[in-house]
């Protein structure tokens, strides 16, 4: 049997090296190609670049945003102040298109702060702490929990401390630049003086976040540290955060401007680049989808015109008793070949390509992953394996119709 069928693969191999036009495969590989390559490049360029718009936070998700009022000259003027009442926290809370209210908790002591990299003295200044309820914050509660009796103190950095070490501390002194996953070499010693007394902590810097500009600790030692070293008096917040459904909702657009609210981070404007960004790419790759059919449609074109040529050999091969999926093997494994050579050269191309807007992009985003070429390989295999599952059912058809004419004529 496997010898019946490796002969009529042979045949017919050699029906189609008769007629066949290198021409038209060269067509179909070129069109292909093109078509293959857009949708590919345009899905890994996405994913590459998606993260630096899409607001992401590993500590914030992105339908949460910081908000706080506009200062200003006309707010000094007119004698607004910075921070939010309970009426203004409940009007917050009774909007349609805001899930939840949540606001930052200040310290009422001095905080000073010494922070080095390495041994290296960075920064020694006074600042403050903030938090929020931890149900804001998407981290292990192993790693966000303090206890009075411990001297270590979790805390998140903005981004910009590191990247305030990486150009300008780092880069003048000849140091080596660090990435965020290089936590240890971080140290913050903590001193803070109080109405009720002074204690020294150290920090445990368990990540940054691109998205609050301030030093943020646990809600526990916030409390803990307030009662034990600040006033009694509790403060009005001077920013809330809310959890909305959906970040680009221009009703919540409006009612920040009317109310003269503004998002501390841009995420607003960083969703919308983002939807924008897709719109784009999403008519790309319709494009190069477009192009992938019609060089499916090609290649369905030149089978079709290899097995008219070769109708009378084919039909004779089907009426002394070869099967129909015999006699079409050769063609679909010609088609199957053409595609995966096309997926190969495709991959191949992102891959050379790639690294050249990285090196822009990294530039410009040090602290962005550099990725995989995963996100290219899957489309990839994925819109291969469906046109050649097409291609096989195609020519199987047509090979069927032949035989079944061939039947009707012996008839």
């Amino acid at each position: 049997m496997t010898a019946t069928k490796n002969r009529t693969t042979a045949l017919v191999g050699r029906l189609l090296r008769q007629h066949v036009s290198p021409l038209q495969l060269a067509g179909f590989v070129l069109a292909n190609f093109f078509g293959m390559l857009i949708v590919t490049l345009a899905f890994q360029f996405y994913r590459d670049i998606a993260p630096i718009f899409s607001g992401e936070d590993n500590f914030l998700h992105a339908n949460y945003l910081v908000v706080n009022k506009r200062i200003g000259t006309g707010t000094t003027l007119s004698g607004r102040t910075p921070t939010f009442d309970a009426d203004e926290l409940d009007d917050l809370q009774n909007q349609p298109f805001i899930s939840e209210v949540g606001h930052f908790t200040n310290t009422t002591y001095d905080v000073h702060a010494q922070m080095g990299i390495d041994g290296q003295s960075l920064l020694s200044t006074d600042l403050y702490f903030e938090s929020v309820p931890d149900n804001y914050i998407d981290i292990d509660t192993k790693a966000w929990q303090y206890h009075p009796d411990e001297d270590s103190v979790p805390i998140i950095l903005p981004r910009v401390y590191i990247n305030m070490y990486n150009f300008g501390f780092a880069h003048n002194k000849a140091l080596p630049k660090i990435s965020e996953g290089v936590l240890s070499m971080i140290d913050v010693n903590i001193r803070v003086n109080g109405e009720q007394g002074e204690r020294r902590f150290t920090g445990k810097v368990v990540g940054f976040s691109k998205r609050l500009n301030t030093i943020l600790v646990p809600q526990t030692f916030m409390d803990w540290s307030n009662e034990n070293f600040g006033t009694s008096d509790p403060q009005p917040p001077t920013r809330v955060i809310l959890k909305v459904d959906n970040p680009t909702d221009e009703r919540l657009a409006t009612y920040l401007e009317e109310n003269q609210y503004e998002e501390e981070t841009d995420n607003l404007d960083a969703e919308k680049t983002s939807y924008f960004l897709r719109v784009v790419l999403t008519l790309v790759i319709a494009v190069g989808l477009l192009i992938a059919a019609m060089s499916f449609y090609m290649l369905m074109l030149s089978i079709y015109l290899l097995v008219q040529k070769n109708a009378e050999k084919l039909r004779n091969l089907l009426l002394i008793g070869y099967t129909p999926s015999a006699v079409a093997q050769p063609y679909q494994l010609l088609a199957i070949a053409l595609n995966v050579v096309v997926l190969l050269l495709a991959i191949l191309m992102v891959a050379l390509v790639r690294p050249h807007y990285m090196n822009v992009i990294t530039a410009l985003f040090p602290n962005l992953d550099d990725g995989t070429l995963l996100p290219a390989i899957t489309i990839g295999v994925v819109l291969c394996l469906v046109v050649c599952l097409l291609n096989v059912a195609v020519i199987k058809c047509k090979i069927r119709q032949v035989w079944k004419e061939g039947r009707v004529t012996k008839e």
